[in-house]
């Protein structure tokens, strides 16, 4: 998969890019209903024998937009994200950095110069889909502002126990512990990444080796607790138990 990072305004032209069928959104955790929106732009471009992109975007817009100092925890920060929109296998992946300049554009502008410039064809979004200046651009309005020859397709809610599958719903089961729910709305376990540091050394004096985690990205935590655990370590699979939070036994 080629990965592009992009900066508005881009240098790119349409005659340098393939005829490309691609899927618009934040996508944070490439979960099922990320998955079916990205599955379906690949589809099509299989059947009319065009290039698959994903168009996403690094930082979180409200990371510009609301201007705040809290640090914004993602369920994939970017590089996992790249990982999971990879294994579904696309063809392009175009980073867009969301900045005070790309806020401003207009509906008609973003699609100008992220659509039409990068020669994409095709257009494949969920419906809740937003873009342009607050969020002026949808997926009902869209038709009105894409290219003549542009074609769209909306891929409507999908829901799991009769409720919407969101990153805030995953987000919010993360921070309950729910985890059989959160792999579940992913599709897949849910994946920290990190560096094991070195620590005090007590558990193995006890039989109980343990390794100490530096979480490396902003990512999600689940809730203060233990939980069953798989550990990959240079392509090696262990099981094990992981503490998120204190070590009150010692």
């Amino acid at each position: 998969m080629e990965v592009h990072s992009l900066v508005y305004p881009h240098q790119l032209t349409k005659d340098e890019q393939p005829n490309t069928v691609a899927a618009f959104g934040f996508f944070d955790g490439v979960h099922q209903g990320h998955r079916t929106v990205i599955k379906k732009a690949i589809t099509i471009a299989a059947e009319s024998n065009k290039k698959s992109a994903v168009i996403t975007f690094d930082p979180h817009p409200s990371v510009v937009l609301q201007n705040t100092k809290e640090t914004i925890r993602y369920i994939t920060p970017i590089e996992e994200k790249i990982k999971q929109i990879e294994l579904l296998g696309v063809d392009r992946l175009y980073i867009i950095r969301f900045d005070k300049n790309l806020a401003k554009l207009s509906p008609k502008e973003f699609l100008t110069h992220f659509a039409d410039e990068l020669h994409i064809t095709h257009i494949v979004a969920g419906f809740d889909f937003t873009f342009g200046h607050k969020g002026a651009g949808n997926m009902e309005n869209i038709h009105d502002l894409v290219h003549l020859n542009t074609e769209v397709t909306t891929i409507g809610r999908l829901d799991f126990q009769g409720e919407k599958i969101s990153s805030t719903r995953i987000r919010a089961d993360l921070k309950r512990g729910k985890m059989e729910e959160v792999e579940r709305l992913l599709g897949r376990p849910y994946t920290l990444g990190g560096e094991v540091i070195h620590g005090d050394k007590r558990g193995r004096t006890i039989g109980y080796p343990t390794a100490n985690i530096k979480i490396e990205d902003d990512y999600v935590l689940p809730r203060i607790g233990v939980y069953a655990v798989e550990i990959k370590i240079d392509n090696e699979i262990y099981s094990g138990m992981a503490n998120i939070g204190y070590n009150p036994t010692f």
